[in-house]
């Protein structure tokens, strides 16, 4: 009977301690973001401000670790496998999440089955500039250039199936451009090659190019955005003479498929209200980007459209990596 006994007041006290761990407030521990591109990018920076600042928030560590490798499919599909319990995020730029899926034969992750959206963070725009050398000051300049001169310009891209070979793509099929694809084992490269005039162009981020702009380097001709960005509001966006040149690039926050719609509530509602402080407005803007705190379900819509569009335009370019 002693026995019986104590079995139930064994069971119930297990029963207590698991009722008390769920009713433990979230976060109870420190919660890893991945981010699956290197450290020291926009994204990388974007992550450490808001770590530091839920940290502050919420009582808890935040820690950034970068998973790097295959184009940002490493970290994205460590996060994943991970437990749906709000302690592994994943905040990853929107070519990792939107265009990888499309331009790798095969993918360790499902964009959409394996992650709950939680919202975008930020937007980077994507600059086309060119060499000084160019005679071109604005994109219709450029575009006559390249037809009265078939095959002779070159456009550098950060490598084969990258944002920027893709956007490039873009361009020489809407106007009907030859123009010569040089991929580049990253976007510095491509870069240090544009400044010396060994290619003529490229597309890259607002973060990358915008100091050899403002050091005369490197001329820009427009922003690819559908409206002109507050980080240089005099100059043109490229959709202004090419109306299907514009993209959205952005970056987004997202936790493992399955996790509590109350943690997912949580965490939307406390970074959006970092984002929205004039501090962190300002911090982003010193980094060449902007804040831009959305909804789950806006993230959601937005992961599902930027998925077909790159799918065709991954398509078109005949752009696929093993």
């Amino acid at each position: 009977m002693n026995g019986m006994k104590n079995w139930k007041l064994f069971a119930a006290t297990l029963l207590w301690l698991a009722g008390s761990s769920w009713a433990q407030p979230f976060p109870s521990k420190p919660i890893t973001i991945i981010v699956p591109q290197a450290p020291g990018g926009a994204n990388d920076v974007i992550a450490r401000a808001i770590a530091n600042k839920l940290g502050n928030r919420l009582g808890q560590v935040f820690v950034v670790d970068n998973k790097t490798g295959a184009g940002g499919n490493v970290g994205t599909s460590f996060v994943a496998r991970t437990s749906a319990d709000g302690y592994t995020l994943l905040l990853t730029a929107q070519s990792a999440q939107t265009i990888n899926p499309a331009l790798y034969r095969k993918i360790p992750f499902d964009p959409v089955k394996d992650f709950a959206p939680i919202m975008t963070v930020a937007t980077a725009p994507y600059l086309l500039v060119v060499n000084p050398g160019v005679a071109a000051n604005n994109l219709r300049d450029l575009i006559a250039l390249a037809k009265a001169n078939p095959g002779k310009l070159n456009i550098a891209s950060a490598g084969n199936g990258t944002l920027n070979h893709l956007m490039a793509e873009m361009l020489k099929s809407a106007e009907g451009l030859q123009i010569t694809h040089v991929p580049y084992k990253g976007a510095a490269a491509a870069a240090t090659d544009l400044v010396s005039g060994q290619v003529q162009m490229t597309f890259g981020s607002f973060p990358g190019l915008m100091p050899f702009v403002r050091s005369g380097q490197l001329r820009a001709l427009g922003v690819a955005t559908a409206q002109r960005t507050p980080l240089a509001p005099d100059l043109p966006t490229l959709a202004e003479t090419v109306p299907s040149l514009q993209v959205n690039s952005w970056y987004g926050l997202f936790a493992p498929a399955g996790t509590p719609k109350a943690i997912i509530t949580r965490l939307q509602t406390e970074i959006a209200e970092v984002l929205q402080t004039q501090e962190m407005k300002d911090f982003m803007m010193s980094q060449g980007a902007v804040a831009a705190p959305s909804t789950p379900d806006e993230l959601a819509k937005l992961l599902s459209e930027d998925l077909l569009r790159w799918a065709k335009i991954v398509k078109e370019a005949n752009a696929q990596i093993d």
